[in-house]
């Protein structure tokens, strides 16, 4: 060919690059812009599910321990309210965040939920108009059973009660009235009793709500069956909570002595000491009464009464002599002078006469009578028992190995003399007190060695961290196996052109230009696209042949 079109000799086409970052994300390859939309939308979901988790906070207990009918109740009441919530293990209880606790109490007082299984006098507000006599009476009974029931449950041991009350119609026609009763049954917490005055009080709160009725009318039933409210013809023999407890008080009282003096001079834990106490509680009462006599000079006589009664007459002289008419007749009785006034007249009689006095005195004295009533006191120790073990004595020697030795026989009676008198020995009681020296038996302890992945902290601290340490292995993943080779490729520098590779040929001649002759000012891209497009239409196969020239690396 005579005339042909080529580029100049060494004249590379230059390579335009895009300015900007939008420029170079739109010339990446479409697989890699897919690619780098997918690792950002990854990216953000995890952003999202990183906040979201971190939103919830901590959950607390909303209500524990909800009948099936107010648990509904109150998660339609959350549902409503746009508040999420959770179960506990087992559905026992309702989990809110934490923050809402308090808030969500309130606003559910307010829609007065929890209702709870039990009703009181609330049932006197829904009171409906021509009620008869009798649906007001059950109404009031029911209302009573309630309160007391919600009183009866406030106690730490009972988990349930149900109160049942027999309230008889009261009409002023009949003679006999009869008198309310009431049942009560309590579910107690598992492992929990009811002590003697636990049970009275119960008794006392029911008979005390009711008008008129007894507290031996009141009966209560545990869970089992069993009457707690015994009468005190069937109560049993033996001692009741409150003695036995005045019985504990005594022996830990004893014990603790114990422990106070000898602990200093033994050591901790190198003492062991228990005390039996036997306590009395037998009630005497025992009534003398006394009577002194009164006789003796030294005796205080006390006189009641005194009564001195004197009487005194005279009768006529007998007659005597001869009868007639001079004997018949009575003598003139003597008279003689007073010779003071104070004195009786005496009276004489020459033919004599009979005289007779009389006096009573009658004299009541107070009776010396003593009554004495004498009455024991209950709780006294009859007789005391301390067993007191010591463990020997340990010895460290200057190379640090310990050893034990036993106690001395003086070492050993003075820590029972000082048991003695903490305890106040008596021997005429029959008290005891024996003190042993032995070793202690110690049993080895075995330490457990868990592997760090195996303590409770640990797994704890994992089960917290899983989430969001998966969340943000997620994201680097996502990050650095997607998003960042798409970025690197858009700023990456475009690769020089080899050498070999331009155009250093021109068409139609024999002579090759050299590689490394330096490279001429390019021609304006326009002229050099008109021209390939002209060259390509007038002779294809030069154009045939100059492709494949540069693709075999040969001068065409």
């Amino acid at each position: 060919m005579d005339n042909a079109v080529a580029n100049r000799p060494n004249a590379a086409l230059p390579l335009v690059e895009p300015a900007g970052f939008a420029a170079r994300m739109a010339a990446l390859p479409t697989k890699s812009k897919a690619t780098l939309a997918l690792g950002i939308a990854a990216l953000v979901g995890v952003v999202l599910a990183m906040t979201m988790w971190s939103s919830q906070g901590d959950y607390k207990v909303l209500y524990a321990n909800l009948s099936d009918k107010d648990g509904g109740a109150i998660i339609a009441q959350l549902s409503q309210m746009n508040v999420p919530y959770r179960f506990a293990d087992g559905g026992g209880a309702i989990l809110v965040p934490a923050a809402k606790v308090h808030d969500l109490r309130l606003k559910l007082a307010a829609a007065e939920l929890p209702k709870g299984s039990v009703v009181g006098y609330e049932l006197m507000d829904g009171a409906r108009f021509g009620q008869t006599q009798f649906q007001e009476r059950l109404t009031a009974q029911r209302g009573l059973e309630g309160e007391l029931t919600r009183s009866i449950t406030a106690m730490a041991a009972v988990q349930n009660a149900r109160v049942h009350l027999a309230l008889p119609n009261q009409n002023g026609f009949f003679r006999e009235q009869q008198k309310p009763s009431a049942s009560v049954l309590l579910t107690l917490y598992p492992g929990r009793t009811l002590e003697r005055a636990q049970i009275a009080g119960i008794v006392h709160l029911v008979s005390s709500s009711v008008p008129e009725m007894s507290p031996k009318a009141v009966s209560v039933l545990d869970q089992t069956g069993a009457l707690l409210t015994a009468s005190g013809d069937n109560a049993q023999a033996g001692l009741d909570a409150q003695q036995l407890q005045y019985v504990n008080q005594i022996e830990s009282g004893y014990a603790k002595r114990i422990f106070e003096l000898l602990e200093p001079l033994v050591g901790r834990d190198n003492l062991r000491a228990t005390v039996t106490a036997d306590v009395d509680f037998s009630q005497t009462e025992a009534t003398a009464e006394e009577f002194s006599p009164n006789q003796g000079a030294k005796a205080n006589v006390a006189i009641r009464s005194q009564q001195v009664s004197e009487s005194s007459g005279s009768s006529g002289a007998a007659p005597s002599g001869v009868p007639g008419a001079a004997s018949n007749q009575p003598p003139v009785p003597a008279t003689a002078p007073m010779t003071g006034a104070s004195q009786p007249l005496q009276t004489t009689q020459a033919g004599g006469g009979n005289g007779s006095s009389r006096r009573d005195a009658v004299t009541n004295y107070e009776v010396d009578k003593t009554v004495r009533v004498t009455r024991n006191a209950t709780g006294n120790v009859k007789r005391l028992n301390a067993a007191v073990v010591v463990n020997y004595r340990s010895v460290t020697d200057p190379k640090g190995k310990t050893t034990t030795t036993p106690l001395s026989s003086d070492e050993v009676e003075k820590l029972t003399a000082l048991v003695r008198e903490s305890i106040g020995f008596k021997q005429d009681r029959g008290d005891s007190v024996k003190v042993i020296n032995a070793p202690f038996k110690v049993d080895p302890v075995e330490k457990i060695d868990l592997p760090l992945w195996k303590q409770p902290e640990i797994l704890d601290m994992l089960r917290a961290a899983a989430v969001p340490a998966g969340l943000g292995l997620v994201a680097l993943l996502v990050f650095f196996g997607m998003i960042r080779p798409a970025i690197k490729s858009a700023f990456a520098p475009r690769p020089a052109p080899a050498p070999g590779s331009q155009v250093s040929a021109v068409v139609d001649d024999d002579n090759a230009l050299p590689g490394s002759m330096p490279a001429l000012p390019a021609p304006k891209s326009s002229e050099h696209l008109l021209a390939a497009r002209a060259l390509a239409k007038e002779n294809p196969a030069a154009v045939a042949n100059i492709v494949r020239g540069w693709v075999s690396g040969e001068a065409a």
